[in-house]
C-alpha cells in the first residue's frame, strides 16, 4: 500500500499568476497534434470566419500586431466553443511599395547599388528572399503566441490562388471597359517614384507661406497672384479671376506675360476663384483673407487647376521630372521647344522643387515682382510611405472606373458597394460595429473617384496588358481568330490576356506586343 501511494500524483497549488512559459508549449503541442485549429466546411453548423489583416512582409510583428491578433483569437475561440464552425484565415501581404523600398535601401546600404543597376528579375529575386525571411518570421511569431489560425490555409497576396483571382478580376473589368489607361493628375511620390491611390496620401498641417507674385499684363500694369507653391509658376497656362470681382471687367480676356519663361497666357474668368475680403469675399474664410483675387492656373501640377484647365481648354505643361526636379524632358519641350534656348530659365533646370521655390522667389524679388510673403499654415498631402509631400503629377496610369455603369447591371462599382448597406444579394445587409462607421463607408464610396491601380514598381502584380509600339496595329478580330474566344480582349494596339495563358503571351510578344 505504501509503494502504491507513492505513485499517486500529489495535488499542487494553483499558481497565483499565469505562467505562459510553463503552460503554452505543452498546450500548443496538443493543439498541433490534434489539429484543433483546422476546420472543414460543415453545413450543419453556423459559420464564423475572420480573415487576418495580413501583416506586411516588410518587418517582424510588433506589439500592435500582438494586441490586434489577441483580440481576433479571443473572438475565434469564443465562437468555436459556442458551437460555430469557426475558422481564422492567416496570411501575409506583399506590400508592394513598402517592401520594395526597404529592400532598395538595404541593397544600397550594403552593396552600394541602386535598383536600376539590376535586371527586373534579379531585383525581384532579392525582394523574394526578403519576403521569405520575414514571412517565416511573422508566421513563427503568430504560432509562438498560440494563435489558433488554420495553419493549413496560410495565404500570401502574391501566391498562385491570389494571383489567379487578381488576373481573373482584371480581365473581366478590362473586358467590361471598366479598366482604362489615361493621362491625368496622380498623387506622385518623388522618392519611391510611383503613383499613389488617394487612400495612400496622408494630410499633414505644415507651416508655409503665401507668396504674392506680380505678373505683367500685356499693354501695361500687372496682376498679383497669391500661391503657396511659387516653383510651379513655370507651368502656368492662365491666370483666373472671379467674374464678381470688380477688376474682372477690365482684365478678363487680356493676357499676361509669364515671368522667367516669357509665355503669353490669358486672364480667364471663373467663379472658382476665391474673392478677397475687400472685394466681397467672406471675412470669416481664411482663404478670402489671404486671396489676392488672381489665381495662377497650373493644370499639370494642381488638382483644382487641372479641372479649370479642362473647363477652359488650357494646355497642361509638366515642368518636373519624376524625382520632382525642374526639367524640360517630361512633356514641356514637346509643347514649347523654344524653352531649351531660354537662358533665363536655364538657371532653374535641375533644381529640386524645394531649391526651385527659393530660386523663383529670389528671382521675383531681384526683378521687383515680389509683392510680399505672408506666413500661412495649411494642409499638405504626404506619402504614407516616404512621408514627403506628394506631387500632383501628369502621367499615364491605369484606372478602374468606379462610377461608370457595369455592363448588364444597373449600377456602378461604387453603387454596388453602397447598395450593400441596404440589401445584399443573399437578403442580408452589411452591418458595421460601431454603427457610425456605416456613414464613413457611405461617404467614402459616394465620393470615390476613378481609382488609380498602377504603380511604378517591380514587386507586385504586373498589369496583364500588352501594347504594340506606336505606329503598329493588329486587328483584334485577327487575334481572336488565332486564339480561343475569351482569351484576349482589347483593341488593335492594346490587349489584355486572360490568366493561365502563357503560350498566348509568348505568341503575341513574338508579334511585337510588349507588356506594360
Amino acid at each position: 500500500m505504501e509503494t502504491a501511494s507513492k505513485e499517486l500524483v500529489t495535488p499542487t497549488e494553483l499558481a497565483k499568476s499565469y505562467d505562459h512559459a510553463a503552460v503554452q508549449k505543452e498546450v500548443s503541442a496538443c493543439w498541433d497534434e490534434l489539429r484543433l485549429w483546422h476546420t472543414e466546411p460543415d453545413q450543419t453548423k453556423p459559420s464564423f470566419v475572420i480573415c487576418i489583416p495580413p501583416p506586411n512582409v516588410t518587418a517582424a510583428l510588433h506589439l500592435g500586431h500582438a494586441f490586434n491578433n489577441t483580440l481576433q483569437d479571443i473572438l475565434v475561440r469564443w465562437k468555436r466553443m459556442a458551437g460555430f464552425n469557426s475558422v481564422w484565415l492567416p496570411g501575409t501581404d506583399h506590400a508592394g511599395i513598402a517592401t520594395q523600398t526597404v529592400v532598395e535601401k538595404r541593397v544600397l546600404r550594403e552593396e552600394g547599388k541602386r535598383r536600376t543597376e539590376f535586371t527586373r528579375e534579379a531585383f525581384v529575386a532579392r525582394i523574394q528572399t526578403w519576403k521569405d525571411e520575414y514571412e517565416a518570421r511573422i508566421l513563427s511569431q503568430l504560432k509562438s503566441m498560440a494563435c489558433s489560425c488554420d495553419w493549413d490555409r496560410v495565404a500570401f497576396t502574391m501566391d498562385a490562388p491570389r494571383s489567379l483571382a487578381v488576373r481573373t478580376a482584371f480581365f473581366q473589368l478590362f473586358k467590361d471597359k471598366l479598366i482604362y489607361r489615361g493621362k491625368r493628375l496622380v498623387n506622385w511620390d518623388p522618392v519611391t517614384l510611383t503613383a499613389l491611390a488617394d487612400d495612400e496620401v496622408e494630410n499633414e498641417e505644415i507651416d508655409g507661406f503665401f507668396y504674392y507674385l506680380r505678373y505683367p499684363v500685356e499693354g501695361g500694369g500687372f496682376v498679383t497672384v497669391a500661391t503657396t507653391r511659387p516653383e510651379t509658376m513655370l507651368g502656368d497656362t492662365a491666370v483666373a479671376v472671379n467674374p464678381k470681382d470688380p477688376r474682372a471687367a477690365s482684365l478678363a480676356g487680356k493676357r499676361v506675360l509669364l515671368p522667367i519663361v516669357g509665355r503669353s497666357i490669358p486672364i480667364i474668368a471663373d467663379e472658382y476663384v476665391v474673392l478677397p475680403v475687400e472685394f466681397g469675399g467672406d471675412e470669416n474664410d481664411a482663404k478670402s483673407k489671404f486671396s489676392s483675387g488672381f489665381l495662377k492656373v497650373t493644370p499639370a501640377h494642381d488638382e483644382n487647376d487641372y479641372k479649370l484647365g479642362e473647363k477652359h481648354s488650357l494646355p497642361r505643361i509638366n515642368v518636373m521630372a519624376p524625382n520632382a526636379d525642374i526639367s524640360l524632358d517630361h512633356g514641356w519641350a514637346e509643347i514649347e521647344p523654344q524653352q531649351r534656348s531660354n537662358t533665363t530659365l536655364a538657371q532653374f533646370l535641375g533644381l529640386s522643387r524645394e531649391e526651385a521655390r527659393k530660386a523663383v522667389v529670389a528671382w521675383f524679388k531681384q526683378n521687383n515682382l515680389l509683392e510680399k510673403v505672408v506666413p500661412y499654415r495649411h494642409s499638405v498631402g504626404h506619402s504614407y510611405r516616404s512621408h514627403v509631400p506628394v506631387e500632383p503629377y501628369l502621367s499615364d496610369q491605369w484606372y478602374v472606373a468606379v462610377q461608370k455603369q457595369i455592363p448588364g447591371r444597373s449600377q456602378s462599382l461604387a453603387g454596388l458597394a453602397l447598395s450593400a448597406l441596404t440589401l445584399m444579394e443573399d437578403g442580408k445587409s452589411l452591418s458595421f460595429i460601431p454603427d457610425r462607421y456605416a456613414k464613413t463607408f457611405e461617404t467614402w464610396n459616394a465620393n470615390l473617384r476613378d481609382w488609380c491601380i498602377s504603380r511604378q514598381l517591380w514587386w507586385g502584380h504586373r498589369i496583364p496588358v500588352w501594347q504594340l509600339p506606336e505606329g503598329k496595329s493588329v486587328s483584334i478580330e485577327r487575334l481572336n481568330l488565332l486564339f480561343d474566344s475569351g482569351v484576349i480582349t482589347g483593341d488593335s494596339t492594346c490587349v489584355c490576356v486572360a490568366p493561365n495563358q502563357s503560350d498566348v503571351e509568348r505568341e503575341i510578344e513574338s508579334m511585337g506586343f510588349v507588356q506594360d
